[in-house]
C-alpha cells in the first residue's frame, strides 16, 4: 500500500536529487521491473520502472552485438498492469520474431514473479532506438528507455567529437495518475520530461536536466521520443541542429533550427558548441493536435538546460523563444541506397494495399470510441498470432479476423494511409510504426498528389500520416523478414482503441526461421492464462487478449498446452471451453 506520508517523503527526496547523465548498462544482463514512487516533476506517484529508474537505463550496444536481457517481473501495484512485455523499438528481429515483445502478436505477457530472457542479434543495425512495454498502455506508466547501437566505423564520425551517454536526450509526456485512471483519450498532459526531469504548472521548481558541453567541441545528440501521446517541437537557443539520422537510418546532413518529433521517432543531430560560454534553454512545446502542456507562471515548463563548462550553475535568463527553420522530413535523403524499392511510379510495387483510417465514436464528450483500419477495429487474440502460425493455422483463419494481412516473401509492398475527416480530427497527426522493417516514405504528410518521391525519400520506421483528409502518406518496404509484424499508431491510447493491423510475412518460412523456439517462451501463455484467471488486472483497451483462437472443424477450441517439453514445438490442446480463462493439461 502506498500511503500519502510515504509519497510526500519520497517527493522531498526526489526533489533533492541533482541532474546527472543518463545511466547506462551493457546489452547483456538483467532488467528488474518494479513499482516505485517517483516525482520526476515534483509530484509523487507510483510508476512502472526498470531498475527503479525513469527513463529506463540506456542500453549501450555496438554493431553486431547479441542482446541477452533477462527481464524480471517484480510488479506489485495493482492500479497498473503487473504482467509485462518489452518491445525493442526499431530492431528488425531477423529470425527472432518471438523476441519482438508485442503482447498477443509475438508472445504472451510475462507474469509477476517470473522472468523471460530476450535473446536476439542486432546484426548490422546501428543508430538510435529505444525499448518499452508493448502490453496494454503500460509504457505510459514508465516502462520506457533508450537503446543506442554504436558504429565504430560511423561515416559521420569526423563531424563530431563526443557521442556517449551524456548526449542522449529523451523527451516524454508524464501524467500524475496511473493510466488506468485516465480518460480513454486524455486531453491534457501534466508535464513534459526531458531525460526524466520536468515541471508542472504551479508545481515546485524542481531541478531540470542539464546537458554539459565544452566550448569548441561538437556533439552527436541523440533525441529520442519516448512519448506515449504528444509530438514535440524541440529547439536550443542560439544553436542549430545538423540532422544526420532518422530512426536508425543515416541521412545526408541537413541543418535546421528546430525538430518536430513524433511518438517513437528518433533523430541524431550535430550540436556545435560555438556560442559564448553560458546557459541556454533547450525548449520544447507540444505540436499541433497534441495534448498541450501550458507554460507555468513562474518557471519554464517543457525545458532543459544546455550548460557550457565554465558557466554559472544557474538557469538561463532568456525569455521563451520561437522555433524557426523547422525540419521537414522531405528534406532528408538516405546516405546509402537512397531509392525506394519497386518501380518509380504510383502503384509500382508488387503488392499495393490501401489502409483507410477511420474512427467510430461512442461519445463526443469525453471522447471515446474505436479506430478502424479498412473498416476493422483491431482486437488482440487470446493466442498470439505467432503461436497460431507455428501451429499451422491457415492464413485465412488467423486472428484477429480482418486485421491480419498475409504477405508473400521477397516482394515490394506499398501501403497508403488515407484518413476520413473523423480520423483526421481524432488526435491526429497519427505516427504510424511498422515492426520488423524500416520503410521508404514515398509520400509524406503535407505533400500533394504529385509529390511522390521514389528517388531518395526519407527512410524510417515511424511516420506521421498528417492531419488532413488530403494527406495520403505512402510507404514502401520489402518482405525480407518472415514473421507477424504489427503496424500501429504509436499514440498508445489509439493503439488501445484498435488502431493496428498485423502484416504476416512469408508464413511458410516462419517456423524454419525461428527454430529453435526458446523453452521459456513456450511457457509464457499457460502461465499468463492461469494468472489472468486468478487476478483482476487493469488491462486497458484492445491490446488485451479478447478474441479466442480459431474453432476447429469439430467445433472445439484450441488453447496452448501449459506443459511444453524441452526441444518440442509448442503444441495446442483441444478444450470445449470458449473463454480464455481455463487451460487443460496433458498427463
Amino acid at each position: 500500500m502506498y500511503t500519502s506520508n510515504s509519497l510526500r517523503a519520497l517527493a522531498v527526496f526526489c526533489l533533492a536529487i541533482t541532474s546527472h547523465a543518463q545511466t547506462f548498462i551493457p546489452p547483456v544482463g538483467n532488467l528488474s521491473v518494479v513499482n516505485e514512487v517517483i516525482a520526476p516533476d515534483g509530484f509523487p506517484r507510483s510508476a512502472v520502472l526498470v531498475d527503479g529508474q525513469f527513463p529506463a537505463p540506456l542500453i549501450k550496444a555496438t554493431k553486431g552485438d547479441r542482446v541477452q536481457m533477462n527481464v524480471h517481473d517484480l510488479l506489485e501495484d495493482n492500479t497498473m498492469e503487473r504482467a509485462l512485455t518489452i518491445h525493442w523499438h526499431g530492431i528488425f528481429q531477423h529470425k527472432s520474431n518471438y523476441a519482438d515483445g508485442v503482447a498477443f502478436v509475438t508472445q504472451c505477457p510475462v507474469i509477476p514473479g517470473e522472468s523471460f530472457e530476450y535473446d536476439f542479434s542486432l546484426g548490422n543495425q546501428t543508430g538510435t532506438f529505444w525499448y518499452h512495454s508493448h502490453f496494454s498502455e503500460q509504457y505510459c506508466d514508465g516502462l520506457r528507455g533508450p537503446l543506442v547501437i554504436y558504429d565504430p566505423d560511423d561515416p559521420f564520425k569526423d563531424m563530431y567529437d563526443v557521442d556517449d551517454e551524456s548526449t542522449v536526450l529523451t523527451i516524454s509526456d508524464w501524467n500524475h495518475n496511473p493510466t488506468s485512471q485516465l480518460p480513454e483519450f486524455p486531453l491534457t498532459v501534466n508535464s513534459t520530461l526531458i531525460n526524466g526531469k520536468g515541471r508542472y504548472v504551479n508545481g515546485p521548481e524542481t531541478n531540470l536536466t542539464v546537458i554539459t558541453v565544452e566550448k569548441g567541441k561538437r556533439y552527436r545528440m541523440r533525441l529520442v521520443s519516448i512519448s506515449c501521446d504528444p509530438n514535440f517541437i524541440v529547439w536550443i537557443d542560439g544553436h542549430n541542429m545538423t540532422v544526420i539520422e532518422a530512426d536508425g537510418e543515416l541521412h545526408q546532413p541537413v541543418t535546421v533550427g528546430a525538430i518536430q518529433i513524433f511518438a517513437g521517432q528518433r533523430y541524431s543531430f550535430i550540436l556545435d558548441a560555438n556560442q559564448p560560454i553560458g546557459n541556454y534553454w533547450i525548449w520544447s512545446q507540444t505540436g499541433a493536435g497534441a495534448p498541450p502542456v501550458y507554460p507555468g507562471p513562474s518557471a519554464p515548463i517543457n525545458s532543459a538546460i544546455l550548460r557550457y563548462i565554465g558557466a554559472n550553475e544557474s538557469e538561463p535568463t532568456a525569455n521563451m523563444s520561437t522555433p524557426t527553420n523547422l525540419l521537414n522530413e522531405t528534406q532528408l535523403h538516405p546516405l546509402n541506397n537512397p531509392a525506394a524499392p519497386g518501380e518509380p511510379h504510383r502503384g509500382g510495387a508488387d503488392k499495393n494495399i490501401n489502409l483507410p483510417i477511420d474512427i467510430i465514436r461512442a461519445t463526443a464528450v469525453p471522447p471515446t470510441g474505436n479506430f478502424t483500419i479498412n473498416n476493422v477495429t483491431y482486437e488482440s487474440p487470446s493466442v498470439p498470432v505467432l503461436l497460431q502460425i507455428l501451429n499451422g493455422v491457415s492464413a485465412q483463419k488467423l486472428l484477429p479476423p480482418g486485421s491480419v494481412y498475409p504477405l508473400p516473401p521477397n516482394k515490394v509492398i506499398e501501403l497508403s494511409f488515407p484518413m476520413t475527416s473523423n480520423a483526421a480530427g481524432a488526435g491526429s497527426p497519427h505516427p504510424i510504426h511498422l515492426h520488423g522493417h524500416s520503410f521508404s516514405v514515398v509520400r509524406s504528410a503535407g505533400t500533394g498528389p504529385n509529390d511522390y518521391n521514389y528517388k531518395d525519400p526519407v527512410r524510417r520506421d515511424v511516420v506521421s500520416i498528417g492531419n488532413s483528409v488530403n494527406d495520403n502518406v505512402t510507404i514502401r518496404f520489402e518482405t525480407d523478414n518472415a514473421g507477424p509484424w504489427i503496424l500501429h499508431c504509436h499514440i498508445d491510447y489509439h493503439l488501445a482503441a484498435g488502431f493496428a493491423v498485423v502484416l504476416a510475412e512469408d508464413l511458410p518460412q516462419v517456423s524454419g526461421d525461428l527454430s529453435p523456439i526458446p523453452l521459456d517462451w513456450e511457457g509464457l501463455c499457460p502461465a499468463y492464462y492461469e494468472f489472468n484467471s486468478t487476478f483482476e488486472e487493469p488491462c486497458i483497451g484492445n491490446q488485451c487478449a479478447k478474441l479466442n483462437p480459431p474453432a476447429q472443424p469439430n467445433g472445439i477450441q484450441l488453447l496452448p498446452n501449459p506443459q511444453p517439453t524441452a526441444g518440442s514445438s509448442f503444441s495446442l490442446t483441444a478444450t470445449s471451453t470458449q473463454s480464455s480463462a481455463t487451460v487443460s493439461t496433458h498427463s
